[in-house]
C-alpha cells in the first residue's frame, strides 16, 4: 500500500503535542534525563512506568517498562541519537541497546524545550513513525490524552525541583 509506504508523506506519519509552561526548560529537561523522576511523570495515570535505565547521550540506551492497572508490562527499549542539554532529545526505539536493529521498531521521538522570553518553555515532543499504520495505531492508543496527561505530570514534577 502506497500510503504507508516510507514515500508518505511526514504529516501522515506525524504526531505533536505543543504546550509551553512557565517551567524553565532546565527542569524539564531534568525530568526527561534524570531516571528516578520518571515514575513520578511519564505514563498518564493510572498506567505506571518502571525499572527505568538512562544511559543519556548520543549512542545511549533508555530501557524501562510501562505498567497498566491491570497488570500489563510493556518492556521499552532504544537508544538516544542526539542530546543537546536543556534544549532537545532525539531517540528510537529503531535500535536496541548496542545498535542491535529493532524488527518491531515504532517510532522517533523528538523532544523540545525551548526558552521563552518570560524563562517558561515552549514545549514540542514529536513521534515520526515509519508507516502511517504505526502514526494511526499510536493515535488510537491515546497519543494526544496520553501524552498531554503526562505533560501535566512533568511540570507538576519539575515544579518540585
Amino acid at each position: 500500500m502506497l500510503s504507508d509506504s516510507i514515500d508518505s508523506p511526514l504529516s501522515e506519519r506525524e504526531l505533536i503535542l505543543a504546550r509551553e509552561t512557565d517551567v524553565p526548560p532546565e527542569k524539564l529537561y531534568a525530568c526527561w534525563t534524570t531516571a528516578a523522576l520518571y515514575p513520578r511523570w511519564f505514563c498518564p495515570k493510572p498506567w505506571t512506568v518502571s525499572d527505568v535505565v538512562l544511559d543519556v547521550r548520543p549512542g545511549g540506551s533508555s530501557r524501562m517498562t510501562m505498567c497498566g492497572p491491570d497488570g500489563e508490562r510493556f518492556p521499552n527499549a532504544g537508544v538516544f541519537l542526539e542530546v543537546v542539554p536543556d534544549r532537545k532529545l532525539v531517540f528510537t526505539d529503531a535500535y536496541l541497546p548496542g545498535w542491535v536493529p529493532n524488527p518491531g521498531a515504532f517510532f522517533t521521538g523528538i523532544i523540545t524545550f525551548d526558552p521563552l522570553p518570560d524563562g517558561g518553555t515552549r514545549y514540542i515532543a514529536r513521534a515520526l513513525h515509519w508507516t502511517k499504520a504505526n502514526c494511526e495505531k499510536h493515535a488510537a492508543m491515546g497519543f494526544a490524552d496520553g501524552w498531554a496527561k503526562a505533560f501535566d505530570q512533568l511540570v507538576e514534577t519539575a515544579r518540585t525541583l
